[in-house]
């Protein structure tokens, strides 16, 4: 299933490509909270959804360009959460920081997670406890997480964090690199980088499918009061994640 679901990602990454480089064919409006949409978000979406459909039928979806009621959901055990195109503010700025996020949920777990980068032709995939690359020659590898004297850190590059510069004087040496979309968790996952932490409010289907590779090889996802960051969707009171920090153990 993991290969047709990567699969199903890069399907989705070349429909976006076709928009990114026919930018008179976007259409740009803006959701309540002031971020932007796309007619591409609409359309991957739809790509996602009748390919996950096809593949496991009897499976619920979460997406975010699709309305769902938290309360018609919150039974569910197992289910599939996507973001059609994390990083859209990247996707507009033409940064290439943009990616396609699938992941699967288990009882509040995401137990996989594919990240396809289609601008980089880079595909991360993982599977319970084990992660992989995929580069655009078509190389695959096994990843893990890797420890650092001098950590890289992985902020936001179009999120304001204000608790941010109050935790950074907190750690004496470290690297600071900005990236956009799930693409911070996969450096961590790679071992490029050490420490992602976030303050700011993110969305289930912004961190699972990093989340579940960036644990698949090694790392962990902590909310800032030391709990796992948790999908279940029993015990929400929306699809807001609490503050969380993602890094090597």
């Amino acid at each position: 299933m993991l290969e047709k679901i990567c699969n199903l990602a890069r399907c989705a990454g070349n429909c976006i490509m076709k928009f990114y480089y026919s930018p008179e064919l976007i259409n740009i409006s803006y959701k309540s909270d002031n971020t932007p949409v796309t007619n591409v978000d609409c359309a991957v979406n739809d790509i996602i959804k009748k390919g996950l459909i096809l593949i496991t039928p009897d499976i619920p979806i979460i997406s975010e360009e699709q309305s769902c009621n938290l309360t018609s959901c919150q039974h569910w055990e197992n289910y599939w959460l996507i973001d059609p195109l994390d990083g859209t503010k990247e996707f507009l700025k033409k940064n290439g920081e943009f990616t396609v996020n699938i992941s699967l949920i288990k009882n509040g777990v995401p137990i996989l997670g594919v990240v396809y980068a289609p601008f980089f032709d880079i595909l991360y995939s993982s599977f319970y406890q084990n992660a992989w690359k995929e580069n655009h020659s078509g190389l695959k590898k096994s990843i893990k997480v890797y420890q650092s004297e001098i950590p890289l850190l992985i902020t936001s590059r179009s999120h304001v964090d204000e608790e941010l510069d109050n935790y950074l004087k907190g750690i004496k040496h470290y690297k600071l690199k900005k990236l956009g979309s799930s693409l911070k968790f996969c450096l961590i996952a790679e071992g490029t980088a050490q420490v992602y932490p976030r303050f700011g409010n993110t969305h289930i289907w912004d961190t699972a499918a990093g989340h579940a590779i960036v644990v698949a090889a090694g790392g962990q996802v902590k909310t800032w009061t030391g709990k796992n960051l948790n999908y279940s969707l029993s015990s929400r009171a929306s699809f807001i994640n609490p503050g969380f920090c993602a890094s090597v153990l």
